[in-house]
């Protein structure tokens, strides 16, 4: 395999070529899942990667302004009082990371809620081992409080909580689907004449294509449409676990019918903050993403039992829950300038029209029982 697509030096690349030498074109799901979540070399297990903030490859909230995670703070506190103020309770935060937004929740809570602390169980849901071990650390001040465990590994109901995830579902593995005449075809990935990964159409993976039924797709010839089972997965998951609580979801996403009208999708890959030209090279040393189908996630929480309690916009449900009030708290706190000017902009990277928030809504689903 040529170096252009990533092989050279790439141990994933390698092991994918051999799967596929072996059996065949696989799935992109497939590609996709091991490109990001291979436990050795997968972009979010790999030890070696710089992924978030100006040195790495995107940024997040929670490392912009250290008032997203206050925000949310205070939404999970006013939450817990709504639920009867119950003796214990659990905040999930599903897909973690370093643990900032944990973090930033957790001090919030100890400092302006303390009643809401002492009843906080926070389970961290991180796929990768070496980015837990980092978070552990950066969390020990609190290691009373925080616990790790995969979601997927939960049998007992969590009783009233919260779980929440924020950039999370874009970076589910999805199967790619493509109109050719009559049918609908699956974009696997296979090896060209020049040992590069290539796309290869496929006989639809049948999950993909019940979903495709039940929703009834319809696209124009040759265009393409991304399917993330995962999503649906995830909320019904997540709402066999709640007795009574929250999921909250923070994304990038649009409608069902905005996505259709996108003829060529909308996977992307990013590197160091610039688009990748082709998404299929180096397996593990770039993100992937899709937008979030919100129209999905609103109809598997309706199909599992969850109310949908609030849907807008990241920047305005920040604003209507007292980002600006808790811009004013911070700065009485801080005694430098310069921390003064940095909470300033990260604010109206959080409020602006044109900011990083703008760019990403919150959907908010509730189930009473």
């Amino acid at each position: 395999m040529s170096s252009d697509r990533g092989a050279s030096g790439n141990n994933l690349a390698l092991r994918l070529c051999e799967r596929i030498n072996r059996e065949g074109p696989i799935s992109f799901h497939d590609w996709m899942e091991a490109a990001l979540y291979d436990e050795h070399e997968g972009y979010y297990c790999r030890p070696d990667l710089v992924r978030q903030g100006r040195s790495g490859d995107y940024r997040t909230a929670p490392e912009t302004s250290a008032l997203f995670a206050a925000t949310f703070a205070n939404y999970f506190a006013k939450s817990f009082f709504e639920f009867g103020a119950p003796r214990q309770w659990n905040i999930v935060e599903a897909g973690a990371g370093s643990g900032q937004f944990a973090r930033g929740v957790l001090t919030t809570l100890q400092t302006c809620f303390p009643k809401v602390f002492d009843a906080t169980r926070y389970l961290i849901d991180e796929v990768s081992r070496e980015t837990r071990a980092k978070a552990g650390m950066y969390l020990e001040q609190f290691s009373d409080h925080v616990e790790f465990r995969r979601l997927c590994e939960i049998t007992e109901p969590l009783g009233d909580a919260i779980i929440f995830s924020n950039e999370l579902i874009d970076a589910f593995p999805v199967h790619r689907v493509i109109r050719r005449g009559d049918t609908l075809r699956e974009l696997c990935v296979g090896i060209n004449e020049t040992a590069d990964f290539a796309w290869v159409e496929c006989e639809l993976n049948s999950r993909a294509a019940d979903y495709c039924k039940r929703i009834n797709l319809r696209l124009a010839e040759g265009q393409v449409y991304e399917i993330n089972l995962a999503a649906e997965q995830f909320v019904s998951g997540a709402a066999s676990l709640l007795k009574r609580g929250l999921l909250i979801t923070v994304d990038y996403g649009a409608s069902r019918r905005e996505l259709i009208n996108r003829v060529e999708g909308t996977l992307r890959a990013f590197r160091k903050h610039q688009f990748v030209d082709d998404v299929l090279a180096d397996p593990g040393a770039h993100d992937l993403t899709t937008t979030v189908d919100w129209t999905q996630m609103q109809e598997a929480g309706a199909l599992y039992g969850l109310e949908q309690l609030r849907f807008e916009r990241l920047d305005q449900f920040l604003l209507n829950e007292g980002l600006l009030e808790g811009l004013a708290t911070m700065i009485n706190q801080l005694g430098k300038p310069a921390d003064v000017v940095n909470l300033h902009l990260g604010a109206r990277e959080m409020i602006r029209p044109d900011g990083l928030a703008a760019s990403f809504q919150v959907l908010v689903q509730r189930k009473t029982s």
